[in-house]
């Protein structure tokens, strides 16, 4: 399923888009999809960070002597 959505670009820009020989949906389609998939990527990035960051670092030096004192 699709959706449409419009924008409002000065006369000017539309008649000389009208001149060049140019699909501009799919140019702008593939632009909003690649601009879509950094902004995730950023937004993930991000979060990915503050959940390390909030995550308790253990040494392994402390988790051995934990093991060893267990048993």
């Amino acid at each position: 399923m699709s959706t449409v959505i419009s924008i409002r670009i000065p006369k000017e820009l539309k008649q000389l888009m009208d001149i060049v020989n140019v699909d501009w949906q799919t140019e702008l389609r593939e632009y909003i999809q690649r601009r879509v998939r950094e902004e995730l990527m950023k937004y993930y990035l991000e979060n990915s960070k503050s959940n390390l960051e909030k995550m308790k670092v253990i040494d392994n030096a402390e988790l051995i002597r934990e093991d060893r004192e267990e048993k």
